[in-house]
């Protein structure tokens, strides 16, 4: 006769195997627990660095435009830290008819000391730029360069 702390076997089981009822380990518990968070949480926000460049709206001259912003893109050196994902600095400059950005400026910053210091210092390195168009009347036109950091 079996001793009383040994349970008959379930169908389909050896019946020199007995089932014990399952207890969870307390390591074993901590592991799902574990992996339960893990799978449930949202990924890690990983931000995306972003340039964009807005011109005033009475200058139209699309390859200009493109020009400015490669040569803005290429300086641009991104810092090894980043800001919070959905931060943004943003530069502003005058370009003279002769292609000279007058006195960029930090327009916003982006909570990242080092993000907004390269981003000046992109647009600063640009300049001059080419001279502006002949299409083009005004003697300087105003535009915004945008350092954004992504969701």
């Amino acid at each position: 006769m079996p001793c009383s702390s040994e349970r008959p076997a379930p169908p389909g089981l050896s019946p020199h195997r007995t089932a014990l009822p399952a207890r969870p380990v307390p390591a074993r518990r901590a592991l799902a627990a574990l992996v339960a968070i893990l799978l449930s949480a949202a990924p890690l926000a990983a931000g995306t660095p972003q340039l964009k460049v807005y011109f005033a709206a009475d200058f139209t001259d699309q390859a200009y435009q493109q020009k400015s912003y490669t040569k803005v893109a290429t300086a641009w050196k991104r810092p090894a830290g980043a800001p919070k994902p959905g931060s943004k600095a943003v530069v502003t400059v005058s370009i003279a008819r002769d292609g000279r950005g007058l006195l960029p400026a930090l327009h916003m910053k982006s909570g990242s000391d080092a993000w907004d210091a390269a981003a000046l210092t992109a647009v600063t390195k640009a300049s001059p730029f080419d001279p502006l168009p002949a299409s083009y009347k005004g003697a300087s036109v105003e535009v915004h360069f945008h350092f954004e950091y992504n969701k």
